[in-house]
């Protein structure tokens, strides 16, 4: 996730394994950092997803689930208990590493102006690229040194 959510157009992505939207969407709640607050609701786009159940047991409780009438954003809108909503980007299963890592990185980047789709067709379209170079809008990178070296599926 982004380090200060609702400064930017994402506030971070997603990468679920599969197209289970119940299976998945637990599991992202359930390991939703504490510190961002409880998950209460989702509206999700639903071309990203097999079904769209209207709620989803976690642990202890239930999240309510919405979707976007003949949306295909690829975001998840994440309400929360303190009535913010982030906007997440949704990383298709089937991208390789290298995409999937750079999706979750441009949407969790400090001063992102892209849309979920945006970034989507920009990866999709190059599936080896090094992110260093890539999702520049003033003639910098976005990403520093270091970048390239995550494993973690998360945008965080």
């Amino acid at each position: 996730m982004a380090e200060h959510p609702g400064k930017d157009h994402l506030d971070g992505g997603w990468w679920p394994q599969t197209r289970e939207l119940a299976v998945e969407l637990a599991d992202l709640v359930d390991h939703f950092p504490a510190q961002s607050g409880r998950v209460v609701r989702a509206l999700v786009s639903p071309p990203d997803w097999d079904s769209t159940p209207r709620v989803v047991p976690v642990t202890g409780r239930y999240v309510k689930v919405g979707a976007f009438p003949r949306d295909d954003t690829h975001l998840i809108l994440l309400k929360m208990s303190d009535r913010r909503t982030l906007y997440v980007l949704v990383v298709p299963p089937g991208f390789t590493p290298d995409q999937g890592d750079e999706a979750l990185r441009a949407s969790a980047e400090a001063g992102n102006d892209h849309t979920a789709t945006e970034v989507l067709h920009e990866v999709a379209g190059h599936p080896d690229l090094d992110p260093g170079g890539h999702w520049s809008d003033d003639g910098g990178s976005w990403w520093g040194p270091e970048a390239g070296k995550s494993s973690s599926r998360t945008g965080a």
